[in-house]
This record gives C-alpha cells, structure tokens and sequence, in this order.
C-alpha cells in the first residue's frame, strides 16, 4: 500500500483521490487552506492549475524532496486558450523537475478529463492515464496504483514525452471548450 498526497481539490483531485482509494492506497487531500498541513505521501500528485505550480513549490519544495511527483497540468494560454506557454520543445513537467532535481517527476491524468477518471471510462474504453517520467522505478510505482484503481496505465515513454502529452491535452481541453467534445468523453486508447 502506498501513501498518497494530493495537493488541490478541486474535480481532479477528487476523482484522482477516488482512483488511489479505490485500489487500497490511503490518501490524503489537500486544499488551499492546508498550507500549514505537512505534506506525508510517498507519491504527491499537483492536481492544480498550471498557474498555481510556482506558489505550490513556494510553500512545499522542501517537503517534495525525494518523493514521486505527479504532475498533471496542462500549461495553457487561460486567458485565450489559444496556446501553450512553455517553450515548443519544453513542458511544464520539465519546468518542474528542474525546481524539484531530488524528486521523481512523473507526467500523468493530464490527457483525461475529471469524469472520465471517476467512472473509469471513456466511452466504452477503459479510461487511460498515459504516464511519462525518466525514472522506471517511479513510473511502475504509479502505474500500479493507477491500475489498483481500476484505470489503464500506459508507460508513454521518458519525461521529454510529456511535451506532447501536454499538446494532446491542450487539444482535448479546447475541443471541449468549443463544445466539439463533452467533458464527460476524451480520447481512449483501444
């Protein structure tokens, strides 16, 4: 059983929090009132908005250090949803293991939505949650809480992968907002 720390929650976290229980892990959820509230999970999963990373290393880096850090954002344009804000041959996920160098940064959940992570579906696909990272160990770890919970873990390859994991979700996240797709739908992998 692994203990697991989710910072924000909002509906991902939620959702994600229902995942890692579900499989038999414990978890605890943060929000933003909990800043005095030390962070005790062996994994920690950033379920907040790409803007709030840089206030959550502020009040936390020292208590991520050493830990498997999940990355779930996708660092988009908010005020025009009309691009992305990391360099093109970057990601958010790199940003922050360069601010994290003793941690394990995992990219995941980014490409699904907040429903389709709580039903475990995707239509009548299981929901996929495509994870890239660097260290094996850490992204084995993390698959088999995803999967404990009854999700499908795909390796999506090294962390330099979560630059297109951000574009896939980019895409996703402005088709729903163009109401080309629902935010109960997404892309499934068969």
């Amino acid at each position: 059983m692994t203990h697991v720390s989710i910072i924000g929650s909002g509906n991902m976290g939620q959702a994600i929090s229902s995942v890692v229980a579900r499989g038999g892990n414990t978890v605890e959820l943060f929000n933003s009132t909990d800043k005095d509230k030390p962070v005790t999970g062996d994994v920690v999963i950033l379920a907040v908005p790409y803007p709030a990373i840089d206030q959550v290393l502020a009040d936390r880096a020292d208590q991520l250090s050493g830990k498997v850090v999940v990355d779930i954002t996708n660092p988009l344009n908010f005020e025009t949803f009309d691009s992305l804000v990391v360099p093109a041959d970057g990601s958010a996920a790199a940003e922050l293991a360069e601010k994290l160098p003793d941690s394990k940064v995992l990219k995941a959940f980014n490409t699904t939505f907040a429903a389709t992570v709580a039903s475990g579906q995707v239509g009548e696909v299981p929901t996929t949650v495509l994870i890239a990272g660097d260290d094996a160990d850490a992204k084995a770890q993390f698959a088999g809480i995803v999967s404990a919970g009854g999700l499908k873990a795909v390796d999506a390859g090294p962390l330099k992968r979560a630059r297109e994991l951000e574009a896939v979700g980019f895409l996703q996240l402005t088709l729903a907002v163009g109401e080309k797709v629902a935010w109960t739908g997404g892309f499934g992998l068969v």
